[in-house]
């Protein structure tokens, strides 16, 4: 007899046996004993997950005649026609071969006929989105009310391009991607069964390979048994199959965690030997650096490896290795990391030489400073090469506050009289109105800000607006705005306020007759010469001024954001 692959040799023939997909499983087999199952089913998801094998389960489950609860018995000669495809009451269509509308009008005129045997008749069509759209016309009516003993099963990888008038004639099933663990469990059984010696790091190797297809993974490991000899040792199965050597893919991140770019060096060097894709390479330092930061946002008592979430798909000796090397990074440095390497990722589609960018970026990562060291980033002056003048110091002063404040709440009625009666008469309460008004409504506070407190007394209000700006007089007199100001008056000091405008020749230099604007510029120019004198007194500027024989020539206030950014 001829070799039978192991994909087909180990096609899942009961729900049972249906690997990753119980959400569908279960919803078959409870529509199937309370006869509530749908008369056109769509199967859709990846490739090799399992679509064209539920398609025959369900099949044998209804054509079986000793099936018992639906469970077929695999003996039979319908479950073996079925599951060899030859079965005359079960006829399997391929939509790519036979997308046209001649084939749906063939498949038309045989619905009406009854089957050979049993009661059930199913048409499986395959990679049903091939279909022409005269195709999927034709087979509207049919699929929609077809007769009572016809089943319609519909597989695809692609159900976005199936016609909504389609879509809404049948019930969806959205197949996943199967869990690595569930995979490399199978391919243990198929081992064992197989009489093959396995590593179980090669049979996680093969998994990964088959990204979430048991289709892929059982191709994979077909390759690698004809390869090895029939004994699946790691080295040879990343050999066969191309593979990054795990050991030294973890030997790399220790370098990395580590700050040691002779380490590193090493590393490069093994990397060329084995000639391993250098693109490869670092999405799976990209995922393994992934991986470091899930399991270092772990709790400490998460206990052993079957507790780590679903997310983590890897082998218990990795999630131990990876965990332990958690630990010597915060999750900072452990984003740092990973920013890095993607950056250096999208460096190596661009550069003319991959394997020198892959060399740069990973001495480049393993010369990185630790974030913890980056905090005293601020006691280091900025200077242009070959000048020793300092054009400006951006560092946070012994006492200053580097939050910026946040609105908070709006005041009680007594907090807001409490505050105009503490500055009552001066210009400072009204400052702080108008930069409120300016928070809410940046027109108007940009208006309110050209003008000056001309008198404020318990409920009297008279605003000054230079002469000369008739336009700016005009829009602040006007009925409208003195509503609008009302009601910000009304909301941060209480009610009752009268509001006057009046035109004034601004030829005084008092504070109270200057506008909002020149206080907040004079308010400025003090403060920076203020922290000028302090940066002066700083020990640093001090120390560098007497080495470098520098000065101060501007001094710059920054906030927390700022610093964070840096």
């Amino acid at each position: 007899m001829a070799y039978q692959v192991i994909a087909r040799k180990w096609r899942p023939g009961t729900f049972a046996q249906l690997i990753g997909q119980e959400h569908i499983s279960t919803t078959l087999i409870n529509s199937l004993r309370r006869g509530r199952l749908h008369h056109a089913l769509l199967f859709t998801g990846p490739r090799g997950t399992g679509k064209t094998s539920t398609a025959r389960i369900l099949a044998k489950a209804l054509c079986c005649p000793n099936a018992k609860d639906f469970v077929p018995c695999q003996k039979c000669s319908d479950c073996e026609e079925i599951s060899s495809g030859r079965n005359i009451n079960v006829i399997e269509i391929d939509g790519a071969s036979n997308n046209g509308v001649d084939a749906i009008r063939e498949l038309r005129n045989t619905v009406a006929y009854m089957p050979t045997s049993g009661q059930s008749k199913l048409y499986i069509i395959d990679e049903v989105h091939m279909l022409s759209t005269s195709a999927f016309n034709a087979l509207l009516k049919t699929l929609e009310e077809p007769p009572d003993h016809v089943t319609f099963i519909m597989a695809t990888t692609e159900a976005h391009k199936i016609p909504e008038t389609v879509l809404s004639r049948v019930q969806r099933f959205d197949f996943r991607t199967i869990p690595t663990r569930l995979i490399v469990e199978s391919l243990q059984k198929i081992c064992e069964n197989e009489n093959i010696i396995f590593e179980n790091a090669a049979l996680w190797a093969i998994a990964r390979q088959g990204a979430g297809s048991m289709r892929d993974s059982q191709s994979f490991l077909d390759q690698a048994i004809a390869f090895t000899d029939g004994q699946l040792l790691l080295t040879k199965v990343s050999e066969v199959l191309g593979l990054t050597d795990r050991k030294l893919l973890l030997t790399t991140l220790k370098a990395l965690v580590n700050r040691t770019p002779q380490e590193a060096l090493t590393c490069l060097e093994q990397i060329s030997i084995a000639g391993y894709d250098p693109r490869l390479f670092l999405q799976d330092l990209l995922a393994q650096i992934r991986h470091l930061l899930m399991l270092k946002l772990l709790p400490p008592d998460s206990g052993p490896s079957h507790n780590v979430p679903q997310n983590i798909d890897l082998a218990e000796s990795e999630i131990n290795d990876l965990r332990e090397l958690s630990g010597s990074l915060s999750g900072e440095d452990i984003h740092l990391l990973f920013d890095m390497a993607l950056k250096g990722l999208r460096d190596l589609n661009q550069a003319p030489d991959a394997h020198i960018a892959l060399e740069m970026v990973l001495l480049r990562m393993s010369a990185a400073p630790y974030v913890r060291q980056l905090a005293d980033w601020g006691s280091v002056p900025l200077m242009d090469n070959n000048q020793t003048t300092a054009k400006t110091v951006l560092i946070p002063l012994p006492g200053q506050n580097t939050r910026q404040n946040k609105s908070s709440d709006l005041p009680s009625p007594s907090e807001k009289s409490e505050a105009v009666k503490e500055t009552h008469g001066g210009t400072e309460a009204w400052q702080e109105l108008v930069q409120k008004i300016n928070a809410v409504n940046s027109l108007i506070g940009a208006q309110l800000e050209n003008c000056f407190l001309h008198e404020l007394t318990e409920k009297r209000i008279v605003l000054g607006v230079n002469g000369k700006m008739k336009f700016l007089f005009e829009k602040i007199n006007s009925p409208d705005f003195k509503k609008k100001l009302s009601n910000y008056i009304t909301t941060f000091w209480g009610p009752g306020y009268s509001i006057e405008v009046q035109p004034i020749n601004q030829t005084a230099t008092e504070n109270s007759q200057l506008s909002v604007a020149q206080q907040n510029k004079l308010n400025q120019e003090a403060s920076i010469e203020n922290l000028k004198l302090r940066a002066e007194k700083f020990p640093f500027v001090q120390s560098m001024q007497s080495v470098f024989k520098t000065e101060i020539k501007s001094v710059q206030k920054i906030n927390q954001n700022q610093i964070e950014e840096i």
